[in-house]
């Protein structure tokens, strides 16, 4: 057992596990002898390899002596190190090669770019953190001797020991970046900060109703970044070569820590001067160093029967290029119908509002309907009340992406009363009225 002092933390250590006693624990365990051996006995185990009666009474008369104030607050925290071994799954006397093995595995898993899930990258930078100790001799001596504190009292860093994707990019070099899976497109650290994927476009098109309705065939111009000739992408000039970035030491990443009353909080950044790329060169005098160039370029776009105002169609690939190696980002064409000055569309169904006489609602008759079709018959029937709505079936909007399958028009008939007669309608009328009228009683019969 070994007992450190760390400013006004105190640390026993036996083996990898810590037990450790912060400056307000020293007030409690300096009370009577009988109270210490009590308070000993329950905390030791006559079968515990960690918290000995030995080892606890060495430690306790040893804070006596530096603190005979009795203080208020006693904080005793146990804190149990990282299991390198059990990160990796390996045993304790595994070989190196065994080891690397175990680690080529894990990392596939959860390689960031691979595994999606919450806690997959947490789990990546475990991975390599014992990794990064167990393959080295002399680190993993003093892990076995000492644990986690040998570590940092070797001066070796605790958390990441490196950029773990670097230490992925080293290990897989040569084999395609996932040992023979790149075509999926994962190299380690350097897809992940340099190759950037294409900003999405979008682009507004405006068509007539009938467009709308059965589709059309369009050829547009956009206006996109695509990658520079100059430089083919990498924004160097050419003839130059990029060098690591003197502000993050290639990393990309910047971090800045800042000490609260709470502890010491720690903030990553991507590096201002190189822009995450963790390199800076001469930038390229036709793109500036972005790597691209804004260019226009025609389209020829199918657009389906059925669309809508507000309909958004994707065009995979067109829109700005990436950087450094990205995929291109997408084209998206968001659609703005032109109402039509008759036509109403509800969905895939068609709105009209024919105006017939009172006379032709009575009699019945055939009309002429404008549709999207042209103009079609349309049978009022005899007795057809206002307001009457009459289907014309399969006359309305394709169903989108369905195109053998239309809605309907619907015909809303408005039955028009004339407000001003002439002298021999008014007669005829008023003889239709008494023809009623003697009808009536004959009913009643």
């Amino acid at each position: 057992m070994a007992i450190i002092p760390c400013g006004s933390t105190w640390v026993a250590r036996w083996g990898q596990p810590q037990f450790v006693m912060r400056s307000s624990v020293t007030s409690k365990l300096s009370t009577s002898p009988s109270c210490v051996s009590s308070r000993i006995r329950a905390l030791a185990a006559s079968n515990s390899a960690i918290f000995s009666q030995d080892s606890l009474y060495g430690l306790f008369n040893m804070v006596q002596s530096r603190n005979p104030c009795r203080r208020r607050g006693v904080r005793l925290i146990v804190r149990a190190d990282s299991d390198y071994y059990a990160v990796l799954g390996v045993s304790k006397n595994a070989t190196k090669s065994e080891i690397k093995s175990a680690y080529r595995k894990l990392a596939r898993s959860y390689h960031p770019d691979v595994n999606k899930e919450p806690g997959a990258e947490q789990k990546f930078k475990e991975i390599s953190n014992a990794y990064e100790v167990l393959s080295d001799d002399e680190k993993r001596s003093i892990y076995d001797r000492y644990g986690e504190a040998g570590l940092k009292g070797a001066g070796v860093g605790m958390g990441d020991f490196s950029n773990p994707f670097d230490l992925f990019e080293s290990l897989f070099d040569g084999l395609g970046g996932m040992g023979g899976m790149g075509g999926m497109g994962m190299g380690g650290r350097s897809s992940r900060s340099r190759a950037a994927e294409g900003e999405d476009q979008i682009y507004n098109l405006v068509l007539n109703f009938k467009e709308a309705v059965f589709g059309v065939e369009k050829e547009i111009e956009v206006t996109r970044l695509e990658t520079c000739g100059t430089c083919d992408g990498s924004g160097a000039k050419p003839g130059t070569r990029p060098t690591k970035c003197s502000t993050c030491g290639g990393q990309g990443q910047v971090v800045t820590s800042a000490r609260t009353p709470l502890g010491v909080f720690q903030q990553v950044m991507t590096c201002s001067s190189c822009g995450g790329t963790g390199e800076s060169s001469t930038p390229c005098n036709t793109c500036s160093g972005d790597g691209r160039v804004r260019k226009s370029k025609r389209i020829s776009l199918k657009v389906p029967a059925g669309v809508d105002s507000g309909s958004r169609l994707r065009v995979r690939g067109e829109g700005n290029a990436g950087r450094r190696g990205g995929a291109p980002g997408d084209l998206f064409v968001v659609i703005d119908v032109l109402p039509d000055p008759v036509l109403k569309r509800d969905d895939t169904n068609i709105l009209y509002t024919c105006k017939v006489s009172y006379i032709d609602a009575i009699l019945g008759m055939t009309l002429k309907v404008p549709t999207v079709d042209g103009m079609v018959d349309l049978k009022i029937p005899a007795g057809t009340q206002p307001g009457t709505t009459l289907v014309m079936a399969k006359k309305g909007v394709p169903v989108l992406n369905k195109s053998n399958m239309r809605g309907d028009q619907l015909v809303k008939v408005q039955v028009e009363i004339p407000k001003r007669l002439s002298s021999e309608e008014r007669k005829l009328i008023e003889e239709l009225a008494n023809l009623n009228k003697a009808k009536a009683p004959n009913s009643r019969r």
